[in-house]
């Protein structure tokens, strides 16, 4: 039974690692071939980044409402109700997006009222601009993406994202340094690049969406106007997925705006750590989102044995790579740095960071999993109560503390920050892990869930 719920993980979370491992590479190349030009550079679009991320990965996470509502939709044999469920969440997208486009064109206040490092204030808000072009275009991709995945579709979205990267690289190219008519940006670049990237994954996506098996939900059949019960619905369940995310995004983010007080090498280390950091995060992310669907699918057909092995069989996976991932970084964290930079004391903090990162992955890697199996049941709520807690009330706390010696604490600088990651991240795991074990058992509340 595990074998056979393992294999059938394999088929579902391969192709999903693979399309976030390509997203993720978008962003190595951004950090690489920015860091390249300048120390500003690469802070400027890690700025930006931590200012963008954290706030569309809320409005996506309302949209991922989708993933689990289509899988147990797949489950009991409704997929001709999919089409409904999406047509209504690209109205929140719609609201949402529009939103945050207004909110990134108009960001440079925000980066002089925290005080980060004046050098990269220009180049982190010329950066946002571009980006907001492709906001839109992006939630819809998440949206027929987050459909296919619930139907336990999940090829297109990795042919499209790996087709994205190949895209990008030779953008980021031409917009970074140059050429053919076009005048070198440095890592505003990176933001041009992007925003015609994403048009191109929700064009081809929507395709495939209306060509294609997908074709059963009816998404492109007709026109709804908001529905506003089903929206609702959507929204209860999607708030704490997105909530969730941005509090872990966000702390991230609010570390680095914050490390943007001790310079431009502390924001460029810390950035090389945290792509290494999320891509290495990538798989057992992937692996969350594939025990969200076999989770959601099997609570769909009344297999609740199944649902629960289901997710015992991803959180195991996923703490075996979470110690692979540790022994890879560990050795070879001075390599990688060298990858990203040719700044001695870049690279010397940078190679100190990757030992966190390293240390923190059994802890990450299972507490994303756990919640991807919760979400799966329909819990989105207690995710989010355990992310603020543990990010906000335990590790903002510890790494505010020690990065700045606050109360008597050592300073540790950039290092102080990510001692507080590590806390929290130890602190969810613990949580989250303990949750699903005591609700997997819960036959009525499962069931209650599921009616949501």
């Amino acid at each position: 039974m595990v074998r056979e719920e393992l294999g059938r993980l394999t088929r579902l979370a391969l192709p999903m690692m693979l399309t976030q491992l390509s997203q993720m590479g978008m962003g190595v190349a951004d950090t690489m071939m920015a860091g390249r030009v300048s120390a500003a550079d690469l802070a400027g679009i890690a700025l930006g980044g931590n200012l963008f991320w954290p706030l569309l990965m809320f409005i996506s996470g309302i949209v991922m409402s989708i993933t689990p509502s289509v899988s147990q939709l797949h489950g009991a044999g409704r997929e001709r109700d999919a089409g409904e469920v999406v047509r209504q969440a690209l109205w929140i997208a719609l609201v949402g997006g529009g939103l945050l486009v207004v909110l990134l064109q108009n960001a440079e206040p925000f980066y002089h009222a925290i005080g980060v490092d004046p050098l990269a204030i220009p180049i982190s808000v010329a950066y946002l601009q571009a980006l907001s072009w492709g906001v839109l275009p992006v939630l819809g991709f998440f949206a027929l993406r987050y459909m296919c995945e619930g139907m336990s579709w999940t090829l297109p979205a990795m042919a499209i994202a790996l087709s994205a990267l190949l895209i990008k690289i030779p953008l980021n190219y031409l917009f970074i340094y140059g050429g053919f008519g076009v005048p070198a940006m440095g890592g505003v670049g990176c933001g041009w690049s992007s925003a015609i990237v994403m048009t191109y994954e929700v064009v081809i996506m929507a395709v495939v969406v209306a060509y294609s098996r997908m074709r059963i939900s009816g998404l492109f059949m007709r026109f709804s106007l908001p529905d506003v019960k089903e929206i609702w619905r959507l929204t209860k369940l999607g708030i704490p997925i997105g909530a969730s995310t941005f509090l872990e995004f966000s702390m991230f983010s609010v570390m680095t705006l914050l490390i943007g007080r001790l310079g431009v090498d502390s924001v460029a280390a810390h950035m090389i750590a945290s792509n290494i950091g999320g891509l290495t995060f990538m798989i057992p992310l992937a692996l969350g989102m594939a025990g969200c669907i076999r989770v959601g699918y099997n609570v769909g057909t009344g297999d609740l044995d199944a649902a629960r092995r289901s997710g015992r069989v991803v959180i195991g996976v996923s703490a075996i790579f979470g110690v692979v991932a540790a022994v890879a970084v560990f050795f070879g964290r001075e390599f990688v740095a060298g990858l990203y930079t040719n700044d001695a004391s870049v690279y010397l903090l940078a190679s100190e960071l990757l030992l966190f990162v390293a240390f923190y992955q059994l802890f990450d890697d299972t507490q994303v999993t756990a919640i991807g199996a919760l979400r799966g049941y329909k819990d989105t709520n207690t995710p989010m109560w355990v992310a603020a807690f543990a990010y906000w009330g335990v590790g903002f706390p510890v790494g505010i503390t020690l990065g700045f010696g606050l109360f008597g604490a050592p300073v540790l600088g950039v290092s102080g920050f990510w001692w507080g990651l590590f806390v929290g991240l130890a602190v969810a795991a613990v949580v989250l892990l303990s949750r699903f074990r005591w609700l997997s058992h819960q036959t009525e509340r499962v069931l209650q869930l599921s009616r949501h």
